[in-house]
């Protein structure tokens, strides 16, 4: 685990915290499902996969703003109809769990840092109560010892908040901790919580490389941290 080593002054890392959807799993197919349900209720033209791939990254509320807005600009959507439809997406999306898939070299990671020793967290923008089943659906379920859902605590990432609480948790250091996610939003949390982070090509960062964020690196699939 090279790379790993070179980010933590030659030392593996004591903790490595990881984002979840576009960076373990690719959960797109069925968050669009859940949008596009909720958009014909509200009588509305269902937006598609590759728009919710846009969409994603920044928490459910977010999610279902930019889908009553029709892109990334949701400043023009009132509080009570994105309450009505927030409401309708969850009720929705508890249900759809379907199509979601885990990436290449994600378990291979997880199994090298486990028998290492090395402590993993979930640190992710989505609502907890989901991401403990979904965890165990996909076979990660044993893996975790920390998960920091989009609720459980006040503030989510960008904010650094959550992953300042896992080291915390750990009694680790920054120096000692590792953040690995796929878009701009978990690129800023690491950098403000002074950790490195490792970011993946192929997750959901607006549709823009997510090199462009200035991670300390980024991979292909995790695999090649091993």
């Amino acid at each position: 685990m090279k790379p790993l080593r070179e980010l933590c002054a030659g030392e593996l890392p004591r903790l490595v915290m990881f984002d979840l959807d576009g960076t373990l799993v690719d959960s797109v197919p069925d968050l669009a499902t859940a949008v596009d349900r909720m958009l014909v209720e509200l009588g509305r033209e269902p937006a598609g996969v590759e728009q919710v791939r846009k969409w994603v990254g920044n928490g459910v509320r977010v999610l279902v703003r930019r889908a009553l807005a029709g892109g990334l600009d949701h400043a023009a959507v009132g509080e009570a109809e994105t309450e009505e439809a927030l409401a309708r997406f969850l009720d929705i999306y508890a249900d759809c769990h379907e199509l979601i898939t885990l990436y290449p070299g994600v378990h291979e990671l997880l199994e090298a840092l486990s028998t290492a020793a090395v402590e993993l967290a979930v640190v992710t923008n989505k609502p907890e109560r989901f991401v403990a089943p979904l965890l165990e659906q996909v076979g990660l379920g044993g893996y975790f010892r920390w998960i920091i859902g989009g609720d459980t605590l006040p503030q989510q990432k960008p904010d650094p908040a959550a992953l300042l609480q896992v080291m915390h948790l750990a009694g680790v250091s920054q120096s000692q901790a590792l953040f690995v996610g796929d878009s701009r939003t978990d690129v800023l949390a690491a950098r403000a919580a002074g950790v490195p982070c490792v970011a993946v090509s192929y997750g959901y960062n607006h549709g823009r490389p997510v090199a462009e964020e200035k991670p300390q690196l980024v991979v292909d699939s995790l695999a090649e941290l091993l």
